[in-house]
Order: C-alpha cells, then sequence, then structure tokens
C-alpha cells in the first residue's frame, strides 16, 4: 500500500543549505544522515518494546544504505520474490514475506530467502503449507480486521470488498492449521491511536486463537519517527500486547525509515503561458512521482513562497496529465534554474518508470554533517532499452 498519499508539509531541514547544482537533473538525494535518525529511533523502538522491526523494501530499497539499516532494524520485509532476494543478499536479518498472491514457479525461491511467508488466504495456506513446513520457514496469514482507519479507500485494506487479507470474521480452526502468527496491514501515515483502535476491534475476534499463534506482526503505515508520534505509548502497546499473550510482536515500517530524508532535485526546461505561466521541467510526475497522480497529492516544494509568482509545473512526456501541481515563488522563474521537492526518498524512488523514455533520475548520497557527497546511480538508453523487446 503506498503511503504518501496526503499533502505532506516536508521538512527541508539540513537540504536548504545543500547546493542543488551539486548533481546531475533530474536526481534524487538522499541524506544518510537523516536516515540514521530515523533509523535510531526505531531501532529504540524496538529495544525498549521487545518487537521485532523491519524495513519495508516497498516503501524504501536504497540498498547503498543497507549496511545502515543492517546496524539497526532486525531485518526486512518483501512484497514478493525479487524484494525477498534482495533483502536476503543486501540486508541480513530477518525476512518476512508477504504477497498477495504466490506463483507456483516462485514458491520454493520464496522460501530459499524468507524466514516468514505470510499468505493472504486459507486457500493459499492449504495450497503451500507443506513446502513452508519442509524448508522450515514460519506460515503467517494476513487477516482484514474490518476495521477501517483509511482516509482514502483506495488506499484502505479494509475497505469494502478489498482483496487483501481474510476478513476476521471468517477466521475458523481449519483456517489457522499450521498457522504461526497473523499479518495485519491497515494504516497509512498515521498514529498510534489508529492501531490502539484496530486493536481493541479486533482483539476479540481473534482471543479464541491467541494461544497457539507465536506471533503478531502489525505492519506498515506507523509514522513513528514524525515528531509528533507517541513512541513512548507504542512501546507500552507492544509490551502489554507480549505480556498478556506471550507472543512476538513485528512492526514494518517502510516510510518512517526514510521520513523528510530525501529531495527529488529538477530543472526548469521551458516557460509557456497559456492562461497562467506554465513551467516545463525535467521532472515528470508520471514517471518519476505517480502518487502525484495516482494518490493524488501534492508534493511539497522547497522554497515556496506565499506570494509571488505563480507556476503550473509539469513534466516533458507527452501525457497531458503530467501535471505536477502550482508552485509559487518569490521571484520569476529562470530556464535552467534549479529547484527541488522534499521528502521524496520514499515510495518516489521506488516507483520511478520510463513511460515515454523519459530518463530516470540519478540517486545520490549526501551526508549532512559532513557534507560528502556520492553519486550511487546514474541512467541511461540501456536501462531504457533492456525493459523493452
Amino acid at each position: 500500500m503506498a503511503e504518501m498519499m496526503t499533502t505532506q508539509a516536508g521538512d527541508a531541514g539540513a537540504f536548504r543549505r545543500f547546493d542543488l547544482s551539486r548533481v546531475p537533473s533530474p536526481c534524487f538525494v538522499v541524506d544518510e544522515t537523516a536516515v540514521e535518525r530515523n533509523l535510531t529511533i526505531l531501532a529504540d523502538i524496538g529495544t525498549r518494546s521487545g518487537a521485532h522491526v523491519l524495513s519495508a523494501l516497498k516503501a524504501f530499497s536504497m540498498f547503498a544504505l543497507a549496511p545502515l539499516v543492517r546496524q539497526h532494524l532486525r531485518g526486512t520485509c518483501a512484497s514478493g520474490i525479487f524484494e525477498a532476494r534482495l533483502g536476503r543478499e543486501e540486508y541480513g536479518g530477518e525476512v518476512a514475506t508477504f504477497c498477495a498472491g504466490y506463483k507456483d514457479s516462485d514458491i520454493d525461491e520464496i522460501l530459499a530467502q524468507s524466514d516468514h511467508i505470510i499468505f493472504n488466504s486459507p486457500a493459499q495456506k492449504v495450497r503451500f503449507l507443506a513446502r513452508a513446513q519442509t524448508a522450515g520457514v514460519q506460515v503467517g496469514l494476513r487477516i482484514n480486521p474490518e476495521h477501517s482507519e483509511g482516509e482514502v479507500p483506495k488506499y484502505d485494506p479494509c475497505a469494502p470488498c478489498s482483496r487483501l487479507g481474510t476478513p476476521v470474521s471468517q477466521l475458523t480452526a481449519d483456517a489457522l492449521a499450521g498457522v504461526d502468527g497473523l499479518h495485519m496491514h491497515t494504516l497509512c501515515e498515521q498514529g498510534l491511536d489508529p492501531l490502539q483502535r484496530t486493536w481493541e476491534a479486533v482483539a476479540p475476534k481473534l482471543a479464541p486463537f491467541m494461544s497457539q499463534l507465536k506471533w503478531l506482526n502489525f505492519g506498515g503505515g506507523h509514522h513513528i519517527t514524525r515528531n509528533d508520534y507517541d513512541r513512548d505509548g507504542l512501546v507500552n502497546f507492544i509490551r502489554a500486547i507480549r505480556e498478556t499473550y506471550g507472543v512476538d510482536v513485528y512492526l514494518e515500517p517502510g516510510e518512517a525509515v526514510a521520513l523528510d530524508a530525501g529531495i527529488l532535485v529538477g530543472e526548469i526546461l521551458d516557460l509557456p503561458v497559456n492562461g497562467m505561466s506554465l513551467a516545463i521541467t525535467d521532472i515528470s510526475a508520471t514517471c518519476h512521482m505517480p502518487d502525484v497522480i495516482e494518490a493524488p497529492y501534492r508534493p511539497a516544494l522547497m522554497e515556496e513562497a506565499e506570494a509571488g509568482h505563480t507556476y503550473r509545473l509539469g513534466g516533458p512526456s507527452c501525457l497531458a496529465g503530467d501535471v505536477i501541481g502550482d508552485y509559487t515563488w518569490a521571484d520569476p522563474l529562470q530556464i535552467g534554474q534549479r529547484f527541488a521537492f522534499l521528502d521524496q526518498a520514499h515510495y518516489s524512488m521506488v516507483k520511478t518508470n520510463t513511460f515515454n523514455g523519459v530518463p530516470l533520475p540519478a540517486i545520490a548520497l549526501w551526508n549532512s554533517k559532513t557534507d560528502d557527497l556520492r553519486i550511487v546511480k546514474q541512467f541511461g538508453y540501456d536501462d531504457f532499452k533492456e525493459r523493452l523487446s
């Protein structure tokens, strides 16, 4: 589930002193100091609560930082065969894999890469249970608590007719035969209160089965590294569940690992006028920030002014809807001028594509303490061509 659907003010932080001309354009720039700050907070939650905190690769899989993640977290959670392999090869630690539907041709490799495999339905569990047990992999079942805390239906796993998770009202002893743990992922950029309300709603329905479980996995969507998150409350919540039921607890933060840790640098290519001032940029919503169109949401602009000169920003593609939004600068824009969107390390990086032959952004790693900068990856024609036939 994409977690960046809402409009965030963003935190420019140390990036305000970063010279945007130091990197090619477009380029994701990730501050490893900010990532380490987030990881330190998440590790503290794990230490104080006893929870297994895993990094969700679906949100942030910049494996150049895998050694840093490995120092702080217990492992990774994956959404399929490739993420499971990446987690095992680059990050180490535990690998918990969930997929809405597993293919027979993939299951043995997924089992080889995973410590936990989480099934979306009892039918998939029955189909692959014996192979999982033979591989020595713990088995989980994703449930739908049938308690909605989501604000946008298409991002809400508990929306009516959701395909994600087995409705808790359908749980039976047969459905849980051979199951070691339950997984629920129902939050999106949220604090502790929605998690507590979800647990209060689902706990009575799970009570008959808790004695046979080894673990509970509360998935992702927890904005733990946000400044206003009630982290002490989360620690107490996890401790209470562990003590009451004698189970391990897993959390799978994704966005929280890279929150406010990255920017996307772009450049102004043209300044046409059609009813209002327009700006064509080398950043494409559809290719580089697809959640702008899919969610939708409005990414925060670094150095946006409250008043001045307003432009409608759009990408270089031929898609009429490749529009990022309307933004205001204190001074008129100039062709060749650099700018940056905030909070782009999570989800944007993993969702980029080469529609229309639009080049992929480079990826840079910056240390805001030392000012060290490294271009980790640059993409070219081969990256576009090799995806085609």
